[in-house]
């Protein structure tokens, strides 16, 4: 269901938060590349200290550079959560220094502020035991350790996942107030029948009637979601989101100097409002929570 609020918005940031900004390497994908070990990469949580993380501030200069809606990641791939999730051990309150959680105190500086929250859910968890019981069966994907299965397929470990998947999200839903907006992504690995994505889609209604859903959801989101390279040729919907990065990276990455001049991102910016879309511009916290003066 759209809501009149996103299609007014013009201009959302999001934010790539989590174990990765320790090192500045990729989220998720370093370790899925063999850039890094998995064993190395969850290492990272010993200096996760969100030591001087103020959401107040960052409230402050979201509402001065015009941003209307927010996403932050609450869980990418790797499975790490920014909150205290009772599903699983592995997240910010058990396992990094910060020993607390990240997201409530986002949501509430984000609506004090007057901006929208939004949530980043990754469908997939690399690091759940589960989240290869099955695969889909037209995948073209090639087999990797931490994704796909060897042998026959377990529908009882994937319900399994399912209901840790649905845990998670209804702690999400339920626990921070109004969540305006869920940002999937990693919804690639499974179809949306194993998903059961039009039964997901009902869940979280019946959670939040009002919650928009981005187009991660095989069929049964509201809107589409480019990302890096400009949608060319027909409108790609009612309401649609450009999502693209200072840089060339969406997670804290100190060797990528690479950044936009703000002519150019001003001159993105008019080119996506003009035919109706709104631009997501993302930002890179460090591990502390501060962000790169330059951003």
């Amino acid at each position: 269901m759209m809501q009149q609020w996103f299609k007014d918005a013009k201009l959302g940031v999001f934010m790539h938060w989590g174990l990765y900004s320790v090192k500045g390497i990729a989220e998720s994908w370093s370790f899925y590349k063999g850039e890094i070990s998995y064993e190395d990469y969850m290492a990272q949580a010993g200096g996760f200290t969100a030591s001087r993380y103020d959401p107040v501030k960052w409230a402050d200069i979201f509402t001065r550079f015009g941003a209307r809606y927010s996403v932050l990641t609450a869980k990418h791939h790797d499975g790490f959560a920014l909150w205290d999730t009772r599903y699983s051990d592995l997240n910010v309150v058990k396992q990094t220094p910060a020993g607390r959680d990240l997201i409530g105190p986002y949501c509430q500086a984000m609506r004090d502020a007057g901006i929208r929250v939004g949530l980043y859910f990754s469908h997939l968890d690399w690091s759940h035991p589960d989240n290869n019981a099955i695969i889909r069966p037209d995948t073209d994907l090639p087999y990797h350790p931490r994704t796909f299965p060897q042998g026959a397929p377990d529908p009882k470990r994937w319900k399994n996942f399912l209901r840790f998947h649905r845990g998670q999200l209804e702690e999400l839903m339920t626990r921070y107030g109004t969540v305006d907006l869920m940002w999937f992504d990693g919804d690639w690995e499974k179809n949306a029948d194993q998903w059961d994505m039009k039964g997901l889609r009902e869940y979280l209604h019946r959670l939040n009637p009002q919650v928009i859903l981005n187009s991660r959801m095989q069929g049964y989101g509201d809107y589409e979601t480019p990302e890096q390279g400009f949608p060319v040729g027909d409108p790609v919907g009612e309401a649609w989101e450009y999502n693209v990065t200072m840089n060339n990276s969406w997670g804290y990455v100190p060797t990528d100097q690479d950044n936009k001049p703000v002519s150019r991102l001003v001159r993105m910016f008019t080119e996506v409002i003009s035919p109706g879309g709104n631009m997501k511009l993302d930002i890179c916290p460090l591990a502390d929570g501060t962000f790169h003066p330059e951003q």
